[in-house]
């Protein structure tokens, strides 16, 4: 490859972080697409200029990614280790919304250098599956960065609020010229704030349904802290014996 590398990965070094594997095939095919995409259309870019930027064969490109969009996915997922990592350690009396608000500005910081990228790449916006998948269990991981857990019914929905909060949020960054980043930590505590009142109205409304649903079947009880839990089962009783 060279001793030149790619400006992305330089700009990514100056900031304290290797983010990118050069040293790995996935990692110079990642870079490559991140660099071709600051100097042009994300649309314009295909396999082949991917790997010829990135001085790899078409054939070692397949066995690693079959489509521009695995390749986007592979850095959502090095953005996600890159998240984590930076992860502090939380406190337990630290609210959600605050939790999740510094997440949230810790992935714009880990983002910083690829934003020309970035802005080429929304452009297009590439509806790959590979990277929705990406992008939809990086909310996941996010969630979990907070401390918010999202396995279960709960969970499925806090992390389809957290997309929609992420990706209008997302939108706002791109075009926030400002070092401080103002305008995106105001969009961002606006929409967490909204997305809090929306989680709170809905647990509401799924303890009024359990309220309901005991009255005619005994199967929800409100637990001591006030979650609704499931009746325990009873044994059958033992039908009365026949002649």
């Amino acid at each position: 490859m060279g001793t030149k590398q790619p400006y992305l990965f330089a700009q990514a070094c100056k900031e304290g972080f290797a983010m990118l594997d050069l040293t790995t095939t996935k990692g110079r095919l990642v870079s490559a697409a991140l660099r071709l995409a600051g100097e042009r259309p994300w649309r314009d870019v295909t396999l082949a200029d991917i790997a010829v930027a990135a001085q790899v064969s078409l054939l070692d490109l397949r066995r690693d990614f079959g489509s521009k969009g695995e390749i986007l996915a592979a850095f959502v997922r090095a953005v996600d280790d890159e998240v984590l990592a930076r992860a502090p350690e939380g406190t337990a009396d630290q609210p959600p919304r605050d939790a999740l608000f510094e997440v949230v500005m810790r992935r714009f910081d880990v983002l910083a250098p690829f934003k020309p990228a970035l802005k080429s790449i929304a452009e297009a916006w590439p509806a790959d599956p590979a990277l929705l998948r990406a992008l939809a269990v990086s909310q996941a991981w996010m969630l979990r960065a907070a401390g918010i857990p999202p396995e279960g019914v709960g969970g499925q929905v806090r992390a389809g609020a957290l997309s929609a909060i992420y990706a209008a949020t997302f939108r706002t960054w791109l075009d926030d010229d400002d070092p401080g980043l103002a305008r995106t930590m105001a969009a961002l505590d606006r929409r967490l704030r909204r997305g809090e009142r929306t989680l709170g109205t809905l647990d509401e409304i799924k303890l009024r349904l359990c309220d309901v649903a005991s009255v005619f079947t005994g199967a929800c009880k409100r637990s001591p802290g006030g979650e609704p839990k499931t009746a325990p089962k009873t044994a059958p009783e033992t039908p009365p014996a026949t002649a």
